[in-house]
């Protein structure tokens, strides 16, 4: 079975950026774990909420066939830092899939990930991808190699699709 770490924030993840392709994900008989910065129940932007299966700290991306992002108003503020820079250096290394959603793109170019590459993101992100080297391409869902980003909320389920098929 595959397995994907689907990181969110805490407080403010975006919706329907979670929900959607953790459904379609799931119905592809794919494991989901849903990692943040504490346990419990994490608050989404809107009404959702997830349960929280790991922290940070507990995640090594060998144990993983994909990680991803997860954008919404809390993403930056708790998920850009060195310990998730880290974690995603460390599977871009192992040849690991690779997902950012909305305005999460911009944690890989903190990451120095997106050199190179054709990404997109959330329009806000879009400066923040460049400075980091990546060509910011503004479509609802981008493919470059092992990794796949997208713009916003629109295209969540496309970019869960995406997802499934590169994880075949």
């Amino acid at each position: 079975m595959k397995k994907v770490a689907m990181f969110i924030a805490f407080q403010g993840f975006r919706d329907e950026e979670y929900t959607e392709p953790k459904k379609i994900l799931e119905a592809a008989g794919v494991q989901v774990d849903t990692v943040s910065t504490a346990k419990g129940q994490a608050k989404g932007k809107f009404r959702a909420v997830a349960q929280v299966d790991k922290v940070i700290g507990e995640i090594r991306p060998e144990d993983y066939d994909a990680l991803t992002l997860v954008g919404g108003p809390g993403a930056l503020e708790q998920l850009d830092n060195q310990k998730v820079q880290a974690i995603f250096k460390k599977a871009e290394g192992l040849g690991k899939l690779i997902g950012a959603i909305c305005i999460s793109p911009v944690v890989l170019a903190h990451a120095g990930l997106l050199k190179g590459k054709n990404v997109t993101v959330f329009p806000d992100g879009a400066e923040e991808v460049k400075k980091g080297g990546g060509n910011y391409t503004a479509s609802e869902v981008e493919i470059d190699g092992k990794l796949v980003t997208a713009s916003g909320p629109v295209p969540a389920k496309k970019y869960g699709q995406a997802l499934v098929e590169l994880l075949k």
